[in-house]
C-alpha cells in the first residue's frame, strides 16, 4: 500500500486534484480507501477491474480474437468515459488544484496557499485523457514559493495496488504519446 519514492518515474501532464488535510492518526487501509471512494468512483474502478479480467481471459484464446478484443476495448473506453463524465459532475471535498506531474510513487501540484512538509492530505485524482479517477492519501515531501503559488510535491503514503498500476500504466501511455508528439515536431 505504500510506495517507494524512487520505484517509479513520474511525468509532467495537466489534471484536476483535490485536496484536504488527512487529519486521522492512522493511515487507511485498502478497504478504508474503498469506502471513502463515490459511487461514479466505485463504479469507474469495478468496471476498469471487470474489463482487464476479461481481456486478459480473451487474449488467451488467440490471434483469431482480435477484432473481438478491439470492439470490447472500445465499448469500454465508452463507458469509462461517460462514467469519467458522471463522477467530473459529482461534487466533490476539497480545495480544486493543478495537478502538475504523476507517476506511482506521488504526485506534483500547484496550490494556492503552502502546505507544510509532512502533512497528509486526502487526494481524489481525475487524469482525464487516461479515464483515471482514484482516491489515496499523499505525504509532503516539498513546498516551493514561485511566482503563482506553490508547487508541492507529494508522495502517496496510502493507495491501492491497483490504483499504483493504473498510475503507472497510465505514465507510461502519456510518456509514450509526448515522446511521439515530439518527434513528429521534429520531422515536421
Amino acid at each position: 500500500m505504500q510506495t517507494d519514492p524512487d520505484a517509479f518515474f513520474s511525468v509532467p501532464h495537466t489534471f484536476r486534484i483535490y485536496a484536504r488535510p488527512w487529519t486521522e492518526p492512522a493511515l487507511p487501509d485498502d478497504a478504508a480507501l474503498a469506502e471513502l471512494r463515490s459511487m461514479g468512483m466505485q463504479l469507474l474502478n469495478e468496471a476498469k477491474a471487470l474489463e482487464a479480467t476479461s481481456l486478459m481471459q480473451l487474449r488467451q484464446l488467440g490471434s483469431d480474437t482480435k477484432a473481438l478484443v478491439d470492439y470490447l476495448k472500445l465499448q469500454s473506453r465508452k463507458v469509462d468515459m461517460v462514467l469519467h463524465y458522471v463522477l467530473a459532475n459529482d461534487p466533490h471535498e476539497g480545495e480544486p488544484l493543478a495537478g502538475l506531474r504523476f507517476g506511482g510513487s506521488g504526485v506534483t501540484l500547484r496550490s494556492p496557499t503552502a502546505m507544510a512538509d509532512g502533512s497528509r492530505h486526502l487526494l481524489t485524482l481525475y487524469i482525464r485523457e487516461e479515464l483515471i479517477a482514484l482516491l489515496c492519501v499523499a505525504e509532503v515531501r516539498h513546498c516551493v514559493h514561485e511566482d503563482d503559488g506553490f508547487r508541492v510535491t507529494l508522495e502517496f503514503v496510502a493507495i491501492s495496488d491497483a490504483d499504483t498500476e493504473q498510475l503507472v500504466r497510465a505514465s507510461l501511455s502519456v510518456q509514450q504519446k509526448q515522446l511521439k508528439l515530439r518527434k513528429q515536431q521534429q520531422e515536421g
